[in-house]
């Protein structure tokens, strides 16, 4: 037994797979319902009430509550295309003398007409009689191509189609208002219900197909479900029919472009609110690639060395004696660090170097300033060449993967990213980065999970860095692993920062490589980047994915 709630203001109570009773609310959709160890039902509606119902005696309502219920619950207005009354005419609605026979079977709906209005009324069993839930508005004979707006969770739309994504699966409800940006509905449509990103464009293209040229109040013609539905593109069918093709809204495919073939048809329609088609462009206005194929690593520079060391000083004063550092040692650091942001000319010694090692290697909890230095030295050749050289680059990689721990401190897992990042800077930590690739990205992959935007821009950081690396040696192995990591983080990602770094970091990939882009597009990751055209704000991210997208 089990009970469900429904945009059609119903509470149904199931028994043994039939709906046993159905309980109707004054409000314009039931959200949610729970069945407490007691048996009553709580049920939440989209009036901001909870009602609680009993079959309990001892625990009903007074009758002056039960008939304030039902005044309520008279007074509501239905509309017949959100339940599940369907296309009403009123000339076809008897009086009020259908009440008089009784329903057969509990929730029953009866409409009658009464003084030019439609009411609706349903069978209660337990009661023996008839109680109305609402006037029916919209009820005049009309539908929803005429009448008006379709109510779907609490939100008025132009159309609510009904998509099968195949014969044996679940309905879904796809809501559209024409005024909406049918590739941003599509996307939303396919996220909300968790469905393949690659039906992008097939939802899109179902969505214009048909809602294509509609205004309110004007007639829809028949639409076919873009999943399973007939009308619906195969390719390599012909069609009856022959229309000017619309303007690719990522590509721009079918626009104007100055200097190209007299031959090519210009599309009908304003100019495109996003990638500007349509409109006329001369050859010195068009946008440049300067995202990628990114030549040099990107690293992490910014600091405030007193900060740090101020922080060193503070953890160093609470550490162990077996770890604490004494002041010659944090004098030692203090030299390094300075060497290390350029601003003294010295050179960083061995001393000061190991004095370093023994602070990274400090308990978890305190070692995020010493971490912070490390970040920091290891842009310098020096340091470089000694931490990622074949001596001691073992211990590095240890060192820093330990800190890669999904369950570690969020302040230790950035600053292990960032160092590594920033390995990439000279050609002994770019060998060493490479030759630990496997290990690194398996371990690094695990910092997607979270919410630190600042952890998903050094994961995206490192992905581009070694991008840079893989296209300039042509590793299809690497950049198989890679093209994975970015598909896996695309997935979970918000910040935009991030988003366009991982879009970099696939154009670099993919540039000058068809083994590289087969292997995107077999990802699913240009129906994965789609969304990003859309973006307003920062303007790279859009310019960079219309990149990407023109080479995938």
């Amino acid at each position: 037994d089990f009970v469900t709630t429904g945009e059609d203001r119903s509470l149904r109570i199931w028994k043994q797979g039939e709906c046993a009773q159905t309980i109707r609310l004054p409000a314009q959709s039931v959200w949610c319902c729970c069945v407490l160890d007691n048996g009553d039902i709580v049920v939440g509606a989209s009036d901001g009430i909870i009602r609680v119902f009993t079959e309990s005696s001892e625990r009903t309502a007074s009758a002056e509550e039960i008939q304030a219920f039902e005044n309520e619950l008279s007074q509501a207005s239905i509309d017949p295309k959100t339940g599940d009354l369907g296309d009403i005419n009123a000339d076809d609605i008897p009086g009020r003398e259908h009440l008089k026979d009784p329903g057969t079977r509990d929730g029953q709906t009866r409409l009658i007409k009464d003084n030019g209005k439609v009411e609706a009324y349903q069978w209660s069993v337990s009661e023996g009689r008839w109680i109305k839930i609402g006037d029916v508005v919209g009820s005049s004979g009309a539908t929803q191509q005429t009448s008006g707006k379709v109510l779907f969770e609490g939100k008025e739309y132009d159309y609510v189609f009904t998509i099968d994504v195949n014969e044996s699966g679940p309905s879904y409800k796809l809501p559209y208002n024409i005024t909406e940006d049918p590739w941003l509905t599509a996307y939303n449509f396919l996220q909300k219900n968790d469905l393949n990103p690659m039906f992008l464009d097939q939802v899109a293209k179902f969505i214009m197909d048909n809602t294509k040229g509609q205004t309110l109040l004007s007639a829809s013609p028949q639409f076919s479900d873009p999943f399973t539905g007939a009308g619906r593109y195969v390719p390599g069918s012909s069609s009856g029919s022959s229309t000017t093709p619309a303007a690719d809204p990522f590509t721009g495919a079918g626009r104007y472009v100055p200097g190209s073939s007299s031959d090519a048809v210009a599309p009908m329609g304003g100019v495109d609110p996003y990638t500007g088609m349509g409109a006329y462009q001369s050859a010195a206005a068009k946008v440049e690639n300067i995202y990628f194929p990114k030549k040099d690593a990107v690293t992490f520079d910014q600091a405030n060395p007193t900060q740090i060391l101020g922080k060193l000083k503070e953890l160093n004063g609470n550490a162990t004696e077996e770890h604490k550092l004494t002041e010659d040692d944090l004098i030692i650091l203090e030299k390094l660090l300075s060497a290390t942001c350029n601003t003294s000319a010295e050179t960083p010694t061995a001393q000061q170097l190991e004095t370093l090692w023994r602070a990274v290697n400090w308990p978890e909890d305190i070692v995020f300033p010493a971490l912070d230095i490390l970040r920091l030295s290891v842009r310098h050749p020096t340091v470089n060449e000694n931490f990622c050289s074949e001596k001691d680059h073992v211990q590095l990689t240890i060192l820093l993967l330990k800190f890669l721990n999904p369950n570690g401190k969020q302040a230790n897992q950035l600053l292990a990213l960032r160092a590594l990042c920033n390995c990439f800077v000279s050609q002994a930590g770019q060998k060493l980065m490479m030759e630990q690739r496997d290990e690194i990205m398996t371990q690094a992959i695990e910092m997607k999970s979270g919410n630190n935007k600042n952890i998903h821009i050094a994961l995206a950081t490192l992905t581009l860095n070694y991008a840079v690396c893989l296209h300039k040696v042509n590793n299809i192995e690497g950049k198989a692993q890679c093209l994975s990591v970015i598909s896996t983080v695309m997935e979970v990602v918000q910040d935009l920062e991030a988003i366009f770094r991982l879009l970099v970091a696939l154009g670099t990939l993919i540039s000058d490589d068809t083994n590289a882009v087969q292997l995107a597009k077999s990802l699913g990751i240009d129906s994965q980047i789609k969304k990003y055209a859309f973006v307003s704000e920062p303007a790279k991210v859009k310019e960079c994915c219309k990149f990407v997208l023109d080479l995938l």
